[in-house]
């Protein structure tokens, strides 16, 4: 069923497999959106929920775990990424587990990915029509700071969207849309706290003010945004779906028990909130 509705998918770096199993049961019921608003981790499996292919995700996060190239502090000493670039965004995606790209081209809605602009601090909301041709978009929204390369783009530097806009729920409500599904991946008590290590952001990022005061400044703008989506969702102009049970999963997490369990976790919310998301979608 296709829904003239936002879907907004936060961040998280592994803990977003939590959203790949959300992903994976839309696709089960058939479920799709007019628009697609994702962000690092959430812009990374949004791209396999667009091509309808179940699974992918997942796999894509946790088959190669053991393998250096993906993920590890050799990749980050040898190339500056510790999500080895050239293998999670041309390897894995162009050989070893491709992208539907058939399938993503006749994706009916619109794809947008959130980068935040190194050098103005501002969030920019990019719009993907090509996996191939703007994969660079989606890694420039996933490339965290102090651990990844910033992407230069167009004459243009580019970091993690969630820096800048963590959950775009306004965006989508700017761009019109007054049904919004927001996918998160805490649980419901969970606040942000400051950036333990805004004095490396700022020696790395030395000169670049305004990103560094984004980055200074998150936690307040992202509790912020947590406060709104209470009352949208209290006022049920936006339905949302976080885990149902704290997350003990990080940023950069190597347990497959772990992230096979939060996988499941999310697939399983919401299949439970299904019958309430269908309703509140075609109220």
């Amino acid at each position: 069923m296709y829904y003239e509705a936002g879907l907004v998918l936060e961040g998280g770096g592994m803990r977003g497999v939590y959203t790949a199993g959300v992903l994976d049961a839309l696709l089960d019921k058939e479920i799709i959106f007019s628009s697609i608003y994702g962000v690092s981790a959430g812009a990374c499996h949004a791209c396999s929920y667009a091509s309808g292919q179940k699974g992918r995700a997942f796999r894509a996060n946790v088959d190669y775990l053991d393998d250096p190239e993906y993920l590890s502090i050799r990749s980050l000493l040898k190339t500056g990424d510790i999500f080895g670039a050239d293998f999670a965004y041309s390897k894995i995606p162009d050989v070893l587990d491709p992208y539907d790209h058939e399938a993503f081209f006749k994706y009916p809605g619109k794809f947008y990915v959130v980068v935040t602009n190194v050098d103005t601090g501002q969030a920019e909301y990019l719009r993907v029509r090509d996996l191939r041709k703007h994969i660079w978009m989606i890694r420039a929204s996933a490339s965290m700071p102090l651990v990844s390369r910033t992407i230069g783009i167009h004459g243009k530097l580019y970091l993690d969207g969630g820096v800048a806009d963590s959950i775009p729920i306004r965006r989508s409500q700017q761009d019109g849309n007054q049904k919004n599904l927001v996918v998160l991946t805490r649980d419901i008590d969970y606040r942000k706290g400051p950036n333990p290590a805004m004095k490396l952001v700022k020696l790395r990022y030395h000169g670049k003010t305004a990103f560094i005061e984004a980055n200074e400044n998150r936690h307040i703008r992202y509790n912020e945004t947590l406060d709104y989506l209470r009352e949208e969702e209290e006022a049920g102009r936006v339905f949302v779906i976080r885990p149902t049970e704290k997350v003990e999963v990080g940023r950069i997490e190597k347990d497959r028990e772990k992230l096979t369990a939060l996988y499941q976790r999310g697939y399983d919310d919401t299949m439970n909130a299904m019958d309430d998301l269908v309703s509140y979608l075609e109220a």
